[in-house]
C-alpha cells in the first residue's frame, strides 16, 4: 500500500468520530435555538433578553422557540435528544429539573442525566399577587378568605409541579388553609387567566408580573424571599406579611444535551455570564426581581441535585400527583 493511499485510510478511519457538527469551527456560525416555555412566562422573558445580548456578544443568531406542551417537557424533551453541538439550548427551571420528574413516572428524559449544566440564569424570589376584584389587600386578609370559604378560592400555576404550583402549596400548609389548583398550560395563559379575574391567586416570578403590577392589573401581597424587591419596596415579605417560616426561591437556568463538548459547554459558559454579570444585565435582573445567580457548570449542576432532592421530600410530603 503506497504512502498517499495509508494517508486517505487513515483519514476515513479519523474523520467519523468528529462529525461536523460537533466542530467548533463549525458550530460558532450557526444559529443557537434556544427552547423555552410558553409565551409570557418567566422563562420566555428571561429567554428573550438573553437572546438579544448573547447573538451580540457570541456573534452568531440565536432564536427562542416557545414549547408551552405538557408543562415544558414537551421541548425538554426535544432538547435533550438533539445533537450534542451547542446549537440547540433549554432554558430551564425549578419545575423542568428537580420537581415535575417526582411527579410523573414516564418521564421522557432524565433530568440528571441528559443535560449538561452551563449555569444558572436568574435567581430570586416569586411574588404573590391576586386580581384586583379579589377582597384582599394583604397575605392576612387573603388567609382569612380562605379560612371563611374553604375550597371556594382557587390559585393558578403554568402546570403541575411548575414553582408556582409548588410555591402555592408550600403557602396552603403554613397557612392551614384549602385552595383548588388550577394548572395552565404555561406562563402566559396563567398570567391572562389571572388578570381576568378567573382565578383568586398566583405565585409566578416577578420578571412576568412586573408590568402587570405597574400597570394597575395585578396587586402584588408579598414576596416568597427574605428580602423585598427594590423593584417593589412597599411589598412586604411573606415573613413579614405574617408567614414568619415561609421562603421560597425560584430559578432559571441554561442547560445543553448531556454530550455537548466541553469547550463548547465552556464558550456558552464564558459568553452568557459576560452578558448577565454585566452592568446592564445586573441592572435588568433588578428591575424584573431578580439577580443574576450565574454558576460555574459544576455548581449549577450540584445546585440541581441538591434542588431534586429537596423539592422531591416537599411533593412526597405533601401527596402531590400528578393529574
Amino acid at each position: 500500500m503506497n504512502s498517499s493511499r495509508r494517508r486517505l485510510l487513515a483519514t476515513a478511519l479519523v474523520t467519523p468520530m468528529m462529525p461536523t457538527s460537533l466542530r467548533a469551527s463549525d458550530w460558532s456560525e450557526r444559529t443557537i435555538r434556544l427552547v423555552a416555555g410558553g409565551v409570557g412566562g418567566v422563562t420566555d422573558v428571561r429567554s428573550r433578553w438573553l437572546a438579544t445580548h448573547l447573538a451580540t456578544a457570541m456573534g452568531q443568531p440565536v432564536v427562542v422557540e416557545n414549547i408551552a406542551a405538557a408543562g415544558g417537557l414537551v421541548g425538554a424533551a426535544q432538547v435533550a435528544r438533539s445533537t450534542p453541538d451547542g446549537t440547540t439550548l433549554l432554558c430551564t427551571h425549578q419545575g423542568l429539573a428537580t420537581i415535575t420528574p417526582h411527579l410523573n413516572a414516564r418521564m421522557p428524559y432524565d433530568p440528571l442525566k441528559d443535560f449538561a449544566a452551563v449555569t444558572r440564569l436568574g435567581y430570586g424570589p416569586l411574588l404573590l399577587t391576586v386580581h384586583p376584584g379579589v377582597p384582599a389587600t394583604t397575605v392576612r386578609e387573603l388567609i382569612a378568605l380562605a379560612r371563611q370559604r374553604p375550597g371556594a378560592l382557587d390559585f393558578g400555576s403554568p402546570g403541575i409541579g411548575t414553582p408556582p404550583h409548588i410555591a402555592s402549596e408550600l403557602f396552603k400548609r403554613q397557612a392551614g388553609i384549602h385552595a383548588v389548583h388550577v394548572p395552565y398550560n404555561g406562563g402566559g395563559a396563567l398570567l391572562v387567566a389571572l388578570i381576568g379575574g378567573q382565578i383568586t391567586w398566583s405565585m409566578d416570578g416577578p420578571t412576568a408580573q412586573l408590568p402587570h403590577v405597574q400597570n394597575g392589573r395585578l396587586r402584588p401581597l408579598a414576596v416568597t424571599g427574605r428580602k423585598r424587591l427594590p423593584s417593589l419596596p412597599d411589598v412586604p415579605t411573606m415573613a413579614e406579611a405574617g408567614l414568619p417560616d415561609y421562603e421560597y426561591m425560584g430559578w432559571t437556568g441554561i442547560a445543553a444535551p448531556a454530550a455537548t463538548p466541553r469547550p463548547t459547554i465552556d464558550r456558552l459558559h464564558a459568553k452568557i455570564v459576560e452578558v448577565a454579570e454585566s452592568d446592564e444585565g445586573r441592572r435588568w435582573f433588578e428591575s424584573v426581581g431578580a439577580e443574576p445567580g450565574t454558576q460555574t457548570p459544576e455548581a449549577f449542576d450540584a445546585f440541581i441535585r441538591r434542588e431534586h432532592a429537596k423539592w422531591g421530600m416537599l411533593v412526597r410530603e405533601a401527596g402531590i400527583r400528578a393529574e
